[in-house]
């Protein structure tokens, strides 16, 4: 078992999960930061090139047995996992809020909670081979009609890689682990620098559950050394990943070099179109989720309100009121709705935009000032109102709990500018008139289209157009994802 990880001082130095092993880094150990307290969290390990290439190699060695065991077997590891984490949920979830500066709330429900349940969701055995209809084959290589059957089949794809990110060390990961040994694959996770100690309780689990050696390891890492290895490793077939656009160019570039598989989830920059005859307290509660979820760091959210002028000026009222009413501090407080984000530079970074925001001309409606906390890097819930579709605030991925709004006269513009984007991951309509959200919602390009909520169905598929990413993951199209498709013909 790994070593214990407490917080506060002196807490225990976490070691790297390899080849079934837990092992000693390399390169010695970094502070894991409690974005609330500034406090130390633990101490996590710093893998070295060759301890990347290690697991690798282990997850290379372990690819054979475990393609060829049942999935049954397989699924039934999934779902011991899953026993053991719910076992275990309360200090899981106290780690991944000190960790991620989560609330208490999003701790333990859209964490743990969702973390266990992917894990519990693909311990369901599905069908990998899917029979086609017989074709008539009349002009056959040696000549002569035949009549032809075949059967696709899904195969594991190989190793695959999982870098994941920082705004939830339990959903993300386990949305790409679970699905992927449950396809037959071995995997090697370089979970975000900024909270990994979570996703060594995830492997702390796994090994619980009694996953086989070198089936899933897990290498961390606070420089680019790790992540780098991760990906050019020849070990590697496949890689899947979460994090910013700009990264995700850097890692397809190497993927195309060695023609390896890619799933990749990128930025978001969110529209949401508000129709005049909206519910405008459901757009408001809904739009308002990006204060409340992760203090904005999430790529879903809506952050590019799209507002019709007949209810531009109502809408950013309420949305201002809404944002003056939450509750910004420590996230283990009950009361708290924003916690902190994730470290002191991306405070910063959030903060130079709503100034950016200032000197292209928006109207800071609600916020802009930096909460008055002698620590923890807080962030007060923003509104950036009168904005334009050139601004960089419109345009550019601030990550972070800041809304801007742009006003839009007729359907036309308002899908138009919707559209305007670089980003195409999620977008959501607001409108009384059912047929008119479904026939806009049609014409955004994005991956996803939420009409008049927020919420998602987990087995939907998951993904981008554009800049957002590439490929598809959730449900029963993560299955898809970490997988290879194989046809076998026959005479019929």
């Amino acid at each position: 078992m790994s070593a214990d990880i407490g917080s506060g001082p002196g807490a225990e130095a976490q070691r790297l999960f390899i080849g079934g092993s837990w092992v000693a880094p390399d390169d010695g150990h970094y502070a894991v930061t409690d974005p609330a307290t500034e406090g130390l969290v633990g101490w996590a390990p710093e893998a070295s090139r060759d301890q990347v290439r290690a697991a690798a190699a282990a997850a290379r060695e372990a690819f054979g047995p475990w393609s060829r065991t049942p999935p049954e077997e397989r699924a039934a590891v999934l779902g011991r996992a899953a026993d053991v984490i719910q076992r275990r949920f309360l200090p899981y979830a106290e780690l991944a809020a000190a960790e991620s500066g989560a609330t208490t709330a999003t701790a333990r429900g859209m964490q743990v909670g969702v973390g266990a349940a992917r894990f519990r969701r693909y311990a369901r055995v599905e069908p990998a081979e899917q029979p086609l209809p017989p074709q008539i084959n009349e002009a056959g290589p040696f000549g002569g009609a035949a009549v032809m059957g075949a059967l696709a089949v899904r195969q594991p794809v190989g190793v695959v890689t999982c870098i994941t990110s920082y705004n939830n060390p339990w959903a993300n990961p386990a949305g790409k682990i679970a699905p992927a040994l449950a396809m037959g694959n071995t995997v090697v996770v370089k979970p975000a620098p900024q909270d990994p100690l979570s996703v060594y309780r995830m492997a702390e689990a796994l090994e619980a559950a009694g996953v086989p050696p070198g089936v899933l390891n897990v290498v961390s890492g606070s420089r680019a050394e790790a992540g780098e290895a991760a990906v050019d490793c020849e070990d590697v077939d496949m890689v899947s990943f979460t994090g910013s656009t700009a990264v995700g160019r850097r890692i397809a570039e190497v993927c195309g070099r060695g023609m390896k598989r890619q799933l990749m989830e990128l930025g978001g920059k969110g529209a949401a179109v508000v129709f005049d005859d909206a519910d405008l307290g459901s757009a408001v509660s809904g739009i308002g989720t990006t204060y409340s979820f992760y203090s904005g760091q999430i790529c879903t959210a809506p952050t590019r309100v799209i507002a019709q002028r007949g209810v531009y000026d109502r809408l950013v009222s309420e949305l201002a009121v809404y944002a003056g009413r939450l509750t910004v501090g420590d996230p283990r407080e009950p009361g708290t709705v924003v916690g902190p984000v994730i470290s002191a530079a991306h405070r910063d970074r959030v903060e130079a935009y709503v100034e950016l925001g200032r000197k292209e001309g928006a109207r800071v409606v609600a916020g802009g000032e930096r909460p008055p906390y002698d620590r923890g890097f807080y962030v007060a819930p923003t509104l950036l109102a009168d904005c334009t579709a050139d601004m960089r605030v419109v345009r550019e991925e601030i990550f972070g709990p800041v809304v801007v709004v742009v006003p839009f006269d007729d359907e036309e513009e308002g899908i138009a500018l919707a559209n305007d984007s670089d980003y195409g991951l999620i977008d959501y309509v607001w409108s009384g008139d059912v047929a008119r959200a479904f026939r806009v919602a049609r014409r955004l390009r994005a991956g996803g289209v939420g009409i008049n909520t927020v919420g998602r169905n987990m087995e939907a598929p998951f993904g981008g157009f554009k800049q957002s990413g590439v490929g598809r993951d959730v449900g029963s199209f993560a299955l898809h994802a970490y997988s290879e498709v194989q046809a076998l013909v026959w005479p019929g």
